[in-house]
């Protein structure tokens, strides 16, 4: 419809009465639909759309009142106005108290009829621009409420404290995660409250405080002092669009295992550094010896610097060999495992002919005892090689001059369901200390007596990871200056073994 021109019904009982009315809104260009009677009416109305109802008052049937309010229940924002020849002011405010605009008493000229139309259309679509303003509020809200509501979720769920303060450095909102951070185990702070010391660390609030001061730093970061745990803040200013500050997000998160990882990797570092130098210190040197000509005339002793060589170049074989096999470890989920029943005495065998070499160059007694029904175990074959030429390498390795090593491999009195597999040494053993440190990466026993042998510190924890995957346990009894016992314990198998 074009502006100033509106739908219109109109609804009379009598035929001229309807006609004139049609004839003088449709000259100024309204759209006008006609019935004789309420129920005709609305039937009209309930099909169509409609800006203005001209109703008669007094009609057969259902009265024009009675119309108004159904009307008005199919579509609030019509406008009504009431035709009466029986125009009193009883009538006029029981038509205004049901929801008439206005009314036009009959007899009535065209003059009279379209200046009540053209007063009563504007109201209409002031209706309607009101109602689709609601709407659109409405949904605003809703927008606004539901993304309030799942950033509050999101906030609440985190694993790093959040705190909001405002520009008057109030409290806004926290999360679970920030009390718990922060240790307030009996009081928590109060939503627009100022934060105070006596719950919060001194080291945050200096840093909120300069970043309230330094307004257009857009983000800080600090590490606060105190711990455990460490903690870190990160310091985010909020702003309009206009660029006022209105306050601080501050997350707070635990850096204590990023710490540790840090040092274990500033430890790696120094410790692969140190393995490396040395015996590539050594070969050089003895490489050295020999450009230079000095054992030209002595073939014997020639050969005795490059089996040393020999000896400097494997152990860095098995640095890189540990190092592997502690990267593949690391990622067990990642490890595909071909378990199946798996008989010791064999394997045991095995590892010690695996060390039988280095054990005659100490004059290293091994002995092995395995019982002859000893159950089997459900096991990768590659991984228990590799675990058990480990022990038994580190048990001659850290032995004594004529000591010996006994393997011992026999069902577990204690946990009857487990196979258990002794190495024991007559070495230099170990304090008590250390003990519940064994297996850590990189982590070797520092002693007088263990200065001058080489090793990564990677084994144990290689064999604590391959037992740990059989959802086995390693038990250590260790005397220092007397020697060490390492168990394992592995779960026997259920199926029979094979041939």
């Amino acid at each position: 419809m074009s502006e100033g021109t509106g739908r219109i019904l109109v609804v009379d009982d009598e035929r001229g009465m309807r006609e004139g009315c049609r004839r003088i809104l449709e000259s100024d260009g309204h759209r006008v639909t006609t019935a004789e009677s309420g129920e005709e009416a609305l039937g009209v109305f309930s099909k169509g759309a409609f800006d203005l109802a001209l109703l008669d008052l007094k009609m057969a049937g259902m009265s024009g009142l009675e119309l108004l309010l159904r009307l008005r229940e199919i579509d609030p924002n019509v406008v009504c106005v009431m035709v009466t020849a029986y125009a009193t002011l009883e009538t006029a405010v029981q038509a205004t108290k049901s929801g008439a605009y206005d009314y036009v008493a009959k007899p009535f000229t065209p003059d009279e009829l379209t200046s009540v139309v053209d007063r009563a259309l504007p109201l209409h679509w002031l209706r309607v621009e009101a109602a689709q303003a609601r709407a659109e509020a409405e949904r605003n809200l809703l927008l606004v409420a539901t993304e309030q509501s799942r950033t509050r979720t999101i906030i609440q769920s985190m694993a790093e404290g959040v705190m909001v303060t405002n520009r008057e450095k109030r409290l806004v909102l926290y999360n679970p995660a920030l009390i718990k951070l922060l240790g307030m185990k009996s009081e928590a702070p109060e939503l627009g409250e100022i934060p105070e010391a006596r719950l919060f660390p001194p080291d945050l609030l200096s840093l909120m405080e300069e970043a309230y001061n330094r307004g257009e730093t857009t983000m800080m970061s600090r590490e606060l002092a105190g711990g455990p745990p460490s903690l870190a803040a990160s310091i985010a200013t909020i702003r309009d669009e206009a660029g006022e500050s209105l306050g601080l997000v501050t997350v707070v998160r635990d850096i204590t295992e990023a710490k540790s990882l840090q040092q274990r990797m500033s430890d790696f570092v120094s410790m692969v550094a140190h393995e490396l130098r040395s015996p590539l210190g050594a070969i050089a040197q003895y490489l050295d010896v020999i450009l230079n000509g000095i054992t030209a005339d002595n073939p014997e002793k020639e050969k005795q610097i490059l089996a040393r060589c020999r000896e400097r170049t494997g152990a860095l074989s098995q640095l890189v060999r540990d190092l592997l096999d502690l990267s593949r470890l690391q990622h067990l989920a990642k490890v595909e495992r071909t378990l199946a029943p798996l008989r010791l005495g064999p394997l045991l065998q095995e590892a010690v002919s695996f060390a039988a070499q280095s054990a005659k160059a100490r004059n290293v007694t091994i002995t092995l005892e395995a019982a002859c029904d000893l159950p089997s175990v459900d096991a990768d074959r590659e991984e228990m090689v590799r675990l058990f030429t480990n022990l038994v390498d580190n048990a001659v390795k850290y032995n004594r001059d004529g000591g010996s090593v006994l393997v011992a491999a026999r069902q577990a009195g204690a946990a009857p369901g487990y196979v258990a597999v002794e190495v024991t040494d007559t070495g230099v053993g170990m304090p008590q200390g250390a003990i519940a440190r064994l297996g850590e990466a990189f982590y070797r026993v520092r002693t007088a007596a263990t200065m001058q042998i080489t090793g990564t510190g990677l084994g144990l924890s290689i064999c604590r990871q391959i037992i740990e995957a059989h959802h086995g346990q390693l038990e250590v009894e260790s005397e220092e200056g007397k020697g060490s016992t390492f168990r394992v314990l592995l779960p026997r198998t259920q199926r029979p073994a094979g041939a």
